[in-house]
């Protein structure tokens, strides 16, 4: 009944998409400063780990049970992964339903990792994970039914979304825009002069995100087959023009190339493929990416128009561009390119190239539904969770300013003797405090047995005081 060359690959697949959560955690901790940077990791690693109990316990029934009616929710028969052994999966009778939902957690995983960018510098780590159970039944399950299971609504309406346009990146990229709403905005004092902490760690994590996403995307075709290798080349594409074209945009402003502007470009090419490079043929790929980083590098602007703090860009590089790559499905989807998995042969129409005009309103209805239902539903689920006591989502002033790796962790990135928080609180010099200049000029000077320097030493000395201040801050 199942392939045991099929059920290898998406196995790997699901190991490669899993890689994809470390992957964010890299990418928005150098993204973020250097006072945050390990709350990011850790924040991405921790929802990992309530995502898969989540998933475990009831998230896949909710999501795919196949005896759900309602078409909008499945019930609970695959309660605690329940009559899941060696039953065809309702992603593809090629796949037993256990392995089809082990690959399936891999995506929920990684669409949570990207809402808890929300929490930035600025945002508690618990209430985040309770937000993040709450947040995958009440909005991720619900959407990820209405895409893929039979039994959904826009499934049934003819929506064509291969790897998550709606569940993954519409829905990680306004819940995050919903949860940095209820946060507010960060100190506008602590962002002067702002810039990533640390590039190559966002490389890292864009390079470790770009390889997980060919599982992502080329396991989205359920077998090793001709879907799947389109699927990733259409992948490449997509990505390799979104960040050319990002990069040429930052350029002609700053007349400077930048690192970070390709890979977000990269990311948002990635993103715009999920939903459509099972569809579309390789030439439009290209388009699309050139596009995505368009439209995407231009909707950065949008949270200042919101007047809300959206400080991964989630918005842009994953909502905005999921929508793009959904409305080319309604465009350029091709019925030939569908059909190379040998499964869907003839069975799905494509968009406007097979004359298909109704497709491009299916889509777009499809966009304001996803969009409307998973900001309306993450503002609620975070505003109760910040109701309740204990559970405030944002920290203190106090805690944003020496950083949120202190404040939640007691852990640092970067767990130097120059950058330690509790500097001034070690022996034989407890009893100074922070805050006075002479103090830690005397206390540095010290330290270094530098008491006889000159007057020229002196002014390196204060140079690398002020230093140490602003890494403290």
């Amino acid at each position: 009944m199942f392939t045991s060359g099929d059920s290898a690959f998406i196995i790997i697949c699901s190991c490669m998409v899993l890689l994809m959560v470390p992957g964010i955690g890299f990418l928005y901790s150098g993204l973020a400063r250097r006072k945050s940077a390990l709350s990011m990791i850790f924040g991405c690693m921790a929802s990992f780990s309530v995502t898969t109990f989540q998933w475990y316990f009831w998230g896949y029934s909710l999501a795919f049970s196949s005896s759900g009616t309602s078409g909008f929710i499945g019930d609970l028969k695959h309660f605690g992964l329940m009559n899941t052994l060696a039953v065809p999966s309702v992603g593809s009778p090629l796949l037993p339903e256990l392995l089809y939902s082990f690959y399936q957690m891999q995506f929920c995983c990684v669409t949570a990792a990207i809402v808890t960018g929300a929490i930035a510098e600025r945002g508690r780590l618990v209430p985040m994970l309770v937000f993040i159970f709450f947040w995958a039944t009440l909005v991720y399950c619900p959407i990820a039914y209405w895409a893929w299971n039979p039994s959904g609504w826009a499934y049934k309406y003819g929506v064509l979304d291969y790897a998550g346009g709606g569940p993954v990146e519409i829905c990680s990229g306004v819940s995050a825009l919903a949860y940095s709403f209820m946060l507010g905005p960060r100190q506008t004092k602590l962002l002067i002069n702002f810039r990533p902490h640390n590039v190559s760690l966002v490389v890292l994590g864009t390079i470790i995100l770009w390889f997980g996403w060919l599982g992502f995307n080329g396991g989205s075709a359920f077998g090793a087959n001709l879907r799947a290798v389109m699927a990733c080349w259409n992948s490449c594409l997509t990505a390799m023009f979104g960040s050319i074209t990002w990069v040429l945009l930052d350029y002609r402003l700053s007349r400077k190339w930048s690192m970070v502007g390709w890979c977000s470009g990269c990311i948002s090419g990635l993103v715009a493929a999920t939903p459509a490079s099972g569809f579309i043929t390789p030439w439009a790929s290209i388009i699309l990416g050139v596009v995505t980083g368009f439209v995407s590098n231009y909707a950065t602007k949008i949270k200042y128009a919101l007047k809300i703090d959206d400080s991964m860009d989630n918005l842009a590089e994953h909502g905005i561009a999921g929508m793009v790559g959904l409305i080319f499905n309604g465009l350029f989807a091709a019925d030939y390119i569908i059909g190379l998995d040998g499964v869907n042969t003839g069975i799905i129409t494509g968009g406007f190239l097979n004359h298909n005009w109704k497709q491009l309103y299916i889509q777009i209805a499809y966009i304001v539904a996803c969009t409307g239902y998973s900001f309306v539903v993450s503002t609620s689920i975070a505003f109760i969770v910040n109701m309740i006591p204990g559970l405030h989502l944002r920290g203190s002033d106090e805690a944003e300013m020496l950083g949120m790796d202190d404040d939640q962790l007691g852990e640092f990135a970067y767990d130097y003797v120059e950058v330690r928080r509790d500097y001034l609180a070690w022996e034989p010099h407890a009893g100074i405090k922070m805050g006075s200049n002479v103090e830690v000029e005397k206390l540095e000077r010290e330290i270094n047995g530098e008491k006889g320097m000159d007057s020229a030493a002196r002014r390196v000395d204060d140079v690398q005081v002020g230093e140490l201040r602003e890494i403290n801050l």
